[in-house]
């Protein structure tokens, strides 16, 4: 089972170029503590963690790499806060081609161990993804790089990537057959991609007449990292650069990228914008894995946070059927798990003790 199970529903590609590791087909599980606990009944969690390489960005990758080779290109550019280097790394390497990628300065040292795995040439670049003015100049660099022979620059964002990111639209026609009375959807946002890929995946289905209607796709963002929620929120129809503070690894994306987009895309579902602290992510984190035995890195806490607090706040009622999108497996992220752990001991016993307190 893969991504291209809905190969006729995504930018096409002839069968003995697609590339998979498995990708696709993520568990959708009820919450056992936290919905019950806040009087969500309906909540539930997509498991995009369980992809290979950890993340929902294998959906992108298994696409984007599947077309290099039937291009005929053989080495990919990229830029990465992450995820997405990992998950082009690691299917360069199933493929057979290469890869280098430019990463965002604080990027997790786990992400940047796990690319080098794949065997990928990696970078980091001073301010970039902080500042939209580095940002625009290295996108600009790199799509010079990807003129070359040979080449291609991979960027998870329709405006950059529009068949690799069709493979992002699965996760919305997995969606629709796990859990057709799915009424909101929660996705966290950087650039706005998976958003756009959400929002149309459902919209397909409602074309096809396979889904009697679209639930509302909401948009999560960081306050740090307000790109797309505050504007989506009041009604406007284009996103904003900023200048990012947020410690969120993976959605410090100070550009817009695709954020029009994901305007263009959530509004007509009935989704909205919501702003969320990067104190009250990394808690949610925290309670994901002690209340639910789900290990996410921060930034897949996100659409949970923005969850619970649409419905504290009344904007979405809480007996609604709601899916919230876990991106990313908590071992992406090394120092987010010992904020998590901090002040936790582990004490170390002499065997005469132990014994005695198994005795006790």
């Amino acid at each position: 089972m893969s991504i291209w199970k809905y190969a006729d529903w995504i930018a096409p590609v002839d069968s003995h170029h697609r590339i998979t590791l498995g990708e696709g087909n993520t568990p959708l599980v009820r919450s056992r503590s936290i919905g019950p606990n806040a009087g969500l009944p309906n909540l539930h969690f997509k498991l995009e963690s369980t992809n290979p390489t950890g993340s929902f960005k294998d959906r992108f990758a298994a696409a984007a790499v599947s077309h290099m080779l039937q291009a005929g290109e053989s080495e990919i550019i990229a830029t990465s806060s992450g995820n997405t280097g990992a998950s082009l790394a690691a299917y360069a390497a199933a493929a057979g081609i290469t890869s280098s990628i430019a990463i965002v300065e604080v990027a997790p040292l786990g992400k940047l161990l796990q690319m080098l795995a794949y065997g990928a040439g990696i970078y980091k670049v001073e301010k970039f993804g902080l500042d939209p003015d580095v940002d625009k100049r290295v996108f600009r660099a790199l799509k010079q790089m990807g003129r070359q022979p040979g080449c291609a620059l991979q960027v998870s964002g329709y405006v950059f990537c529009p068949e690799g990111m069709s493979g992002l639209e699965t996760v919305g026609f997995e969606l629709g057959e796990q859990l057709p009375e799915v009424e909101h959807v929660f996705v966290p946002s950087g650039g706005g991609g998976l958003c756009v890929a959400t929002a149309r995946g459902f919209a397909k289905l409602v074309e096809q007449r396979r889904l009697e209607r679209s639930p509302a796709v909401h948009c999560v963002q960081p306050e740090g990292n307000d790109t797309i929620a505050t504007p989506l929120r009041e009604g406007r129809d284009r996103a904003r650069n900023v200048e990012c503070t947020s410690k969120i690894s993976g959605l410090q994306v100070s550009r817009v990228v695709d954020g029009h987009l994901a305007i263009e895309a959530c509004r007509p579902t009935g989704g909205t914008g919501h702003t969320v602290t990067d104190e009250a992510i990394w808690h949610v984190q925290k309670r994901l894995a002690r209340e639910e035995g789900l290990f996410v890195e921060p930034a897949a806490a996100v659409a949970l946070t923005g969850a619970l607090q649409a419905v504290e706040r009344s904007e979405v009622p809480a007996d609604a059927p709601i899916v919230c999108l876990l991106t990313g497996i908590g071992f992406k992220d090394a120092s987010a798990v010992e904020r998590m752990n901090a002040n936790v001991e582990c004490p170390t016993l002499d065997l005469i003790t132990l014994e005695r307190q198994a005795t006790t």
